[in-house]
């Protein structure tokens, strides 16, 4: 009985120093925008003509694409209607977005505003205007804008956090249903939904909520 209790205790301690140091490397990560701090931000970037990263933060956050798939986008993309077609770096697999109406606003009216009349160009030229910005240079950009702007973020600034605040505003909307997790699941391309949960720091919150519930 005395070998069982002490084995119970060691496999306590390793499991609990275990999902201490998981739970402080997804507070490392990336984190998501909270949404009203989302909408502010690109308000502030096209009042500032900082036209390049509101179209990039919002086409983001809207269609969660990853960062190599955005950059190839170029305006004739939104020009067809209301549905984005996308060969996703990636995977190779073609995904199919259904656009959001205010998205589609505010591609139309910077569009306007830059004076731009050639529909097949990128929307994100480098500075050159031969190809689009780099990858590296815009996660070194995002950081001195949320600085700039005392945008808060749990975690690191880069672009992952386009596809968490997509994630944690349908969480969020939905009120953390299982339904809502399983189609993130398939937008996001995750195998289960315990990745996608751990993406989205739903996990997290359940091991917390657990500490949480025990009462003396």
């Amino acid at each position: 009985m005395r070998h069982n209790r002490s084995f119970a205790l060691m496999l306590a301690g390793l499991i609990s120093k275990k999902l201490k140091m998981s739970l402080q490397g997804q507070r490392t990560t990336t984190g998501a925008i909270p949404w009203e701090d989302f909408k502010s931000l690109i308000g502030k970037l096209e009042r500032d003509g900082n036209y390049k990263y509101c179209l990039l933060i919002s086409i983001g956050v809207f269609t969660g694409l990853r960062i190599g798939d955005i950059l190839k986008l170029r305006y004739t993309d939104f020009s067809g209607g209301d549905i984005l077609s996308v060969i996703e770096q990636k995977t190779k697999k073609t995904r199919r977005i259904k656009l959001n109406h205010d998205l589609l606003e505010i591609i139309s009216r910077v569009k306007r505003k830059q004076l731009i009349d050639d529909d097949n160009q990128f929307i994100f030229l480098n500075k050159y205007g031969t190809k689009p910005i780099d990858k590296s240079w815009v996660n070194v950009s995002l950081k001195k804008i949320f600085r700039q702007y005392k945008v808060h973020v749990d975690g690191n600034v880069s672009t992952h956090m386009f596809r968490k605040t997509l994630g944690n505003r349908v969480l969020k909307l939905n009120n953390y249903s299982n339904q809502s997790i399983v189609l993130l699941m398939e937008l996001f391309g995750h195998s289960s939904m315990g990745i996608t949960k751990r993406y989205l720091g739903v996990r997290e919150k359940e091991v917390m909520g657990v500490y949480e519930s025990l009462s003396l």
